[in-house]
């Protein structure tokens, strides 16, 4: 299977899961956190939304330094649900095309983070969408169902029933 195929279908199932959770994000809340070392809320639910976006940067560039003093890759709170599902769907939207449209060469070759001259990681294309994309999205998401529960939102069945959905 091609590495774009399976990115693909891996970004569809989990940008599913994320509408998902988007969906039930209350509004107004932005800055509650569950703890003063926990993210905010809305900085929450906004990573989660943009997530899907990170393919794509992923393979039109060959390094982010997060360090940037344009600050552009910095996430930022979003007001409001439809905000946050705009978002996603921007974001979606550019990895597909960007995946859709590179080479299994491309996902070879190297990508970098770094944080000005210090190189947080290194590794293929492909391995970087994997973790530093995909499975950081699942992991952002998961924290997001549990500030859903801290506020009594329902929280939707994701890999498997949901207490909220079990019948």
């Amino acid at each position: 299977m091609l590495l774009k195929k399976f990115f693909l279908e891996q970004l569809e199932r989990e940008a599913v899961a994320s509408r998902k959770v988007i969906e039930r994000v209350p509004e107004g809340q932005n800055t509650w956190k569950p703890h003063d070392r926990s993210m905010e809320l809305g900085l929450l639910a906004s990573l989660v939304a943009s997530m899907p976006g990170w393919p794509a940067l992923m393979i039109d560039r060959d390094e982010l330094d997060l360090d940037d003093p344009s600050g552009t890759f910095r996430t930022k709170p979003m007001q409001s649900k439809a905000d946050l599902l705009r978002a996603l769907d921007e974001g979606l939207n550019q990895s597909r095309k960007a995946l859709e449209n590179t080479t299994e060469k491309h996902m070879m070759g190297s990508w970098r983070l770094k944080a000005g001259d210090q190189v947080l990681t290194e590794g293929p294309r492909y391995t970087m969408i994997s973790d530093g994309a995909l499975a950081h999205l699942a992991h952002h998401r998961g924290q997001l169902t549990v500030y859903l529960r801290l506020n009594e939102a329902k929280v939707p069945a994701i890999y498997g029933p949901s207490a909220d959905e079990w019948h």
